[in-house]
């Protein structure tokens, strides 16, 4: 027996769902399309004929939730999250959204003026899009923060705890949305320790899986088997593959091929493919101030947001001199790293600033400032300076600074619009939603 009949509707439930899935659409047709010529399949929920006349819908159905996983970490699988809500939303009329299991939160204060610790990224998803349907006590759950895993293994923590409190969850964000999103944690098998893997609470609700990889066509594959097969032991069907971060001039050849594979062996559509975009992947100042523990922002707090690239990032090393003879070169959008015994260096740095005009974007990382105090004076400079460039103060050394920036891949947040906004526009047209939304034995069907 599948585990997913523990999360089978209860009456008030199914009552709810069936009132609003009869009452919207599924998806819009073009006007000169027939309803009675949209599909070849029964839907559970059959519309009245007014309905069908008066609404033009395609057909009416309980969609099963769609589940989205990555392969492995920083493969893009936010990014893809927010693209899908984006055009679920204009498909219909009310998308619910879950992160079932989360790991690093936020504390908000939820719609009664509680305090909830809930998911960082089920707090991007839930502000970005405003989706004042979904609570905050339902779209993460279960949240694993630090010291979880002891009290589970020491039973302090029960499983049926855990399936309890996502069927509460479930059934509730189900009441009240046309179709539901979820966000997976990490790869299939992260959760596993408490038994509450990405492939497992998936196949609680009856999901249907949906794979993120990275670009590529033998790595990504690699990734792609190993992850099937966790979704293959819980029995959770594969709805498709989005890849991601595909380089452009390989585009068509991993369409080709990486789809060919997907049919001929899975059976199973690739459902997207988004070539990169590498501003997605830039530090804003904000992600650096998280990145290094102990850090602060002494100056130009309203350019938080503000992303630099790994080739914007220059370490100063030279002599005043040089220095402010390439600072005159140098593009107006750069990132500096120098070292806090170089008083030197950055008041030459704040001295230029005042020069230049607004479009001059360029911020300095001061580094080993525990280590080597900046003097009173020089912070005073520093902080009483109008319209300052962001000087952002680490604790860490310049060489493990520089390190740490090149292998830092950022991520979405709640507090950068901007970024996500470049996210859905980039990602969503990249995505078939008629091969997303296409259920069990349906014919897939343009919205």
């Amino acid at each position: 027996m599948r585990s997913a009949q523990l999360f089978t509707t209860n009456t008030n439930a199914a009552a709810a769902i069936t009132r609003r899935v009869v009452r919207r659409r599924l998806w819009q047709n073009n006007s000169s399309r027939s309803c009675r010529a949209v599909s070849s399949t029964t839907p559970l929920f059959q519309p009245s004929a007014a309905a069908c006349e008066t609404d033009n819908a395609s057909s009416y159905a309980p969609r099963r939730p769609i589940y989205v996983s990555a392969t492995r970490q920083h493969v893009g699988k936010t990014s893809t999250c927010v693209a899908l809500v984006s055009g679920l939303m204009k498909r219909f009329d009310k998308v619910g959204f879950m992160k079932p299991v989360g790991q690093k939160f936020l504390t908000v204060t939820d719609e009664d003026g509680n305090e909830l610790n809930v998911d960082k990224d089920a707090v991007l998803v839930k502000e970005h899009f405003g989706l004042d349907h979904v609570r905050y006590a339902d779209i993460n759950p279960v949240l694993i923060p630090k010291g979880y895993t002891r009290d589970y293994l020491d039973g302090k923590i029960t499983l049926d705890q855990q399936k309890q409190n996502l069927s509460r969850a479930y059934h509730r964000v189900m009441e009240e949305s046309d179709v539901l999103l979820c966000e997976g944690t990490g790869h299939c098998a992260v959760g596993s320790v408490v038994e509450a893997s990405n492939a497992q609470v998936a196949s609680w609700l009856n999901a249907r899986m949906v794979l993120v990889v990275n670009g590529g066509l033998g790595k990504a594959w690699d990734e792609l088997e190993m992850n099937k097969v966790f979704c293959d032991k819980f029995g959770v069907d594969i709805a498709g593959v989005i890849v991601n971060r595909v380089v452009p001039e390989k585009y068509e050849q991993v369409k080709h091929y990486l789809g060919r594979a997907l049919q001929e062996r899975w059976g199973v559509p690739l459902i997207g493919l988004v070539p990169d975009r590498p501003y997605l992947g830039c530090p804003a100042i904000a992600d650096l101030e998280l990145l290094f523990e102990g850090s602060n922002l002494v100056s130009g707090k309203q350019y938080r947001m503000r992303h630099y690239t790994v080739q914007e990032l220059q370490l100063v090393a030279t002599s005043l001199e040089v220095f402010l003879r390439n600072l005159r070169r140098d593009p107006e959008r750069t990132l500096y790293v120098c070292h806090a015994s170089r008083n030197d260096i950055l008041l030459g740095f704040l001295m230029e600033s005042q020069q230049r005009g607004p479009g001059w974007e360029a911020a300095m990382i001061v580094t080993g400032y525990t280590d080597y105090p900046i003097s009173r004076q020089v912070m005073d400079i520093v902080m009483s300076m109008e319209n300052a460039p962001p000087v952002l103060m680490v604790p860490k050394q310049t060489h493990q600074v520089m390190e740490d920036i090149h292998k830092f891949t950022p991520k979405l947040n709640y507090q950068d619009e901007g970024r996500v906004s470049v996210a859905v526009k980039h990602y969503e047209p990249y995505i078939d939603f008629s091969l997303l939304l296409q259920e069990d034995g349906e014919a897939a069907t343009a919205p």
